[in-house]
Parts: structure tokens; C-alpha cells; sequence
């Protein structure tokens, strides 16, 4: 089976790769184009003109996965991904077409966020009997009234999915930092659906990478990014490791930490805790650290993340 899923990551891989150049030719000739916000930085106001939306080339892999291994669960967070993939498109589409940096308004992508995760919420919950509860330790799990459970985790999953759209900051960033999670769920899961699904994931992404590394040929978008941070946030509730979320998500947390700290200290002093937010920027700026010294830095973070939650999981799931 495993030898089965890694042909599948691998045929994933190369379409992606192979439909890149397409994909970007395409985007460039309709002009759908990322616009750049005045306040960045230079060489940013350098990247204007560069092919928006590329993250559509990922649903590559969900038609490879829904052709060759139509699992249930695999179909179900196939599904979270589009729809999440839904959101960010529509977002991306209005910037590129209107030259709009703005792009759709926080709060339509917000309800419609919210509305889509707590209808794939309460199906995952009614169709796989999936416990309202948290797992602490070992058998121990804090139990909660599945309403606030549905409260609590849709605020979690749309967190989740806006925080690692925020690492999407840079060229090649998110990519650097979610293949490392994905591997996350393939190593730790008994679920045939969520290995596919993360080993395919990470086919795709590597095939992206080639174009979305410095200097980007093309920007993944908000049509990639919410799509990888609805379907991670899904992954863990599906496996029950909420606790390791902290270390797990430690780069996207962040990120979306130092935007909120930021609009809050400025709102109250009218002064900056950062040159600017997302902090990947803070570092570019007050440091000089390249884009390539920022993903390596940033990615080999996340790995460690990853490997501590490995041993973490090991020792208070498995031991028990």
C-alpha cells in the first residue's frame, strides 16, 4: 500500500511540474497578475507582474487521488481543500483582475470560512464518530459538550487556515514550511485517506516549488494557501493531536501573532513592536536577511517542530 501511495505522490509530482509552465503562461496572458501593496519593501514592488493563483496547479493532486484511490476520508479532505481552495480564489481573482491588493473583504472570507468548516466539521463528526473531545495525555481527554467542542474547533481551523495563509509571505515560504507538517500526518497516521492525502500534498508542493522558489515565476496565492491551511487544520483534529498544535503550527502561529501584536501596540501607542508584520518581513528589514536565508531559516524550524512533535506523540500517544 505504502509502495502504492508513494507511485501516486510521485505521478502528482510531475504533473504539477510538468503543468507549472502551463499554468503560469495562462495567468500571464489573462494578466491575472499579483498587485503589490505600497508598503512593502522595494525589491517586493519588484515582484509586481508576477503570475497570481499558481496554487491552482495543487488540485492536480486532487484529481490524481480522487482517480486512483477514491477513500472516503481521502475524498473528504480533497473536498476541504477545494472549498477551502474556493475562498482563496475568489480572493486572488479580484486582486489579479482589478489590480486590487485588497482583494475580497475580511469579513466575506470569514463567513464563508466559517460556514464551510462548520458544515465539513459536523459531517467529519457524524459520518466517522469523531470524539468531541480533546486528548491530553495517553487515554485522558478533556471531554466538552459537542457544541462548544464545534465552537472551539471551528475558531481553530479557520485560526489555523488564516494564520498559515499569512506565512505565505515570500517566495517559496509556505511551501519550505508545510511540506515538513504534511510529512507530519503521513508518519503519525494509521489512515489510509490522510497518508494519501499528505504524500501526495507533498508531491505537489515539491512540483510547485521549482517555480514558486526566489525568484518566483509565480505566486501560490490565497487559492493554495487556505486550501493547505484548511486541510492541515482538518488533519489534526482527524488525528486528535490538538496539544502538539503550539509546537506543530509554531511557524504560522507566528506569523499570525505578530500581525496581532502589531495592529494592537500600534492601536494603543500609535508605535511599532515590528519594522513590519507578518514578522517574516521584520527580519528582512531589520536584519537584511535575504528571502533565501528566511525560507531556509523558517523551514528548518518547522522541521524541528515536526521532529519534536514526532517524540512528543510517541511518548504521550503511543506509550499508553
Amino acid at each position: 500500500m505504502l509502495q502504492s501511495t508513494l507511485g501516486i505522490s510521485t505521478l502528482s509530482f510531475f504533473m504539477v511540474a510538468l503543468l507549472c509552465p502551463i499554468l503560469i503562461w495562462g495567468l500571464r496572458t489573462l494578466k491575472l497578475t499579483q498587485p503589490i501593496r505600497a508598503e512593502l519593501p522595494p525589491d517586493h514592488q519588484a515582484k509586481r507582474g508576477t503570475p497570481l493563483m499558481a496554487g491552482l496547479v495543487l488540485l492536480t493532486g486532487i484529481l490524481v487521488t480522487t482517480l486512483t484511490r477514491p477513500d472516503p476520508l481521502t475524498l473528504f479532505l480533497n473536498t476541504t481543500f477545494i472549498l477551502f481552495s474556493i475562498i482563496g480564489f475568489i480572493d486572488d481573482f479580484k486582486k489579479a483582475y482589478f489590480q486590487d491588493p485588497s482583494g475580497v473583504s475580511g469579513k466575506t472570507k470569514l463567513i464563508l470560512q466559517f460556514t464551510f468548516t462548520g458544515v465539513l466539521l459536523w459531517y467529519l463528526i457524524s459520518t466517522y464518530s469523531l470524539s468531541p473531545n480533546i486528548t491530553i495525555f495517553g487515554d485522558y481527554s478533556l471531554k466538552l459538550p459537542l457544541l462548544f467542542y464545534l465552537i472551539i474547533m471551528m475558531l481553530f481551523i479557520v485560526g489555523s487556515a488564516n494564520a498559515i495563509n499569512f506565512t505565505d509571505g515570500l517566495d517559496g515560504l509556505l511551501i519550505s514550511v508545510a511540506i515538513p507538517t504534511y510529512f507530519f500526518f503521513f508518519i503519525i497516521s494509521d489512515k489510509i485517506g490522510v497518508q494519501t492525502f499528505s504524500l501526495v500534498m507533498i508531491g505537489c508542493l515539491l512540483g510547485l516549488f521549482f517555480y514558486n522558489i526566489y525568484p518566483a515565476r509565480a505566486f501560490m496565492g490565497d487559492t493554495g494557501s487556505l486550501a493547505i491551511g484548511g486541510s492541515l487544520a482538518f488533519m489534526a483534529i482527524i488525528e486528535k493531536v490538538e496539544i502538539l498544535i503550539p509546537i506543530l503550527f509554531f511557524i504560522y502561529l507566528s506569523e499570525q501573532l505578530s500581525v496581532i501584536l502589531q495592529v494592537w501596540y500600534y492601536k494603543k501607542t500609535k508605535l511599532r513592536i515590528f519594522r513590519m508584520a507578518p514578522i517574516h518581513y521584520h527580519f528582512s528589514l531589520k536584519y537584511g536577511w535575504s528571502e533565501n536565508k528566511i525560507v531556509m531559516i523558517f523551514g528548518f524550524i518547522s522541521w524541528v517542530s515536526t521532529l519534536i512533535c514526532l517524540l512528543l506523540w510517541k511518548f504521550m500517544f503511543l506509550e499508553y
